[in-house]
């Protein structure tokens, strides 16, 4: 005979209560049980600070990339690769800074590292100047035609107002013409580069350098994927336009230097002795 015990309402809940959560418990163990624990999750990497712009000027500055950057420009300029060592020498210099006057039918003259032709062609006087040296040359030769009325609107004829590779010349427009002109020619500048530094000039625009637009505006440059990112400073505008910083100065630099990547530093002055001091040459503040 079975006796019949009677439960009051509280110690019945209590332990239904208790049973569930042994219940769920169990299944949460039965269900989790095998599983692979996650590793911890990693710390992020630590990157160099800065902005892109100025990691990347932080990357060109190194002599690594400099490198590779004059191997594959000498490359795809179709020249030999100067080494680092031929970089870093001083660059052979001329200059003439009398004043002389040249006519239409005259003998050319021969100063520093060119010689100076005065032409009549069709409706223009233009300047013939060849490369009188053994080396490519980037060339200034600085000119008034006699009278000047009316240059600036004369005809641009295409050609190379940064260099001229050995044993050739350029024929730059002068002035529209008129009977009786003269060209007056009061300054020339010649550096001795090597073919890549040829072609790392060519690329620079010649307003950057200090070139005027009446013979500026007739440059033309040889093919490149990128284009030169010559953003001059108005601090290295003032200095050229003070005689601070010379055009010697700037074509230098950017023999050296390809424009698309490097700009002039401020205090940057023409190698005067071999080994002057490293390349690639940028500001103290990259």
């Amino acid at each position: 005979m079975v006796k019949s015990v009677s439960i009051s309402d509280g110690p019945f809940r209590i332990g239904v209560g208790v049973a569930g959560i042994a219940l769920a418990a169990g299944i949460v163990a039965v269900r989790f049980c095998g599983s692979v624990s996650l590793p911890a999750k990693p710390a992020p990497p630590s990157n160099p600070s800065g902005t892109s712009s100025e990691l990347l000027t932080r990357s060109s500055a190194s002599p690594a990339v400099y490198q590779d950057f004059v191997g594959r420009d000498a490359a795809a300029a179709g020249v030999r690769a100067p080494t680092i060592e031929e970089l870093s020498r001083k660059l052979p210099y001329r200059v003439d800074e009398a004043r002389h006057v040249i006519a239409v039918g005259q003998p050319a003259l021969e100063i520093a590292g060119v010689r100076l032709r005065a032409v009549h062609l069709t409706d223009v006087l233009a300047l013939e100047v060849t490369n009188a040296t053994d080396s490519d040359i980037a060339y200034e030769v600085v000119t008034a035609p006699m009278p000047a009325a009316g240059c600036n609107s004369a005809p641009v004829q295409p050609f190379n107002a940064m260099t001229i590779a050995r044993s050739h010349g350029e024929t730059r427009v002068e002035c529209s013409w008129r009977d009786g002109m003269a060209l007056a020619v009061t300054r020339v500048e010649t550096v001795e580069v090597s073919p890549l530094s040829a072609w790392y000039l060519s690329h620079v625009p010649p307003s950057v350098v200090g070139i005027p637009l009446r013979i500026a505006r007739g440059h033309y440059a040889p093919a490149a994927t990128e284009r030169c990112s010559v953003a001059v400073p108005q601090a290295v505008r003032s200095g050229l336009e003070r005689g601070e910083i010379g055009w010697r100065d700037l074509i230098d630099f950017y023999a050296r230097h390809r424009c698309q990547t490097y700009q002039f530093p401020l205090l940057y002055r023409a190698f005067k002795s071999d080994g002057e001091r490293p390349v690639p040459a940028v500001s103290t503040g990259m």
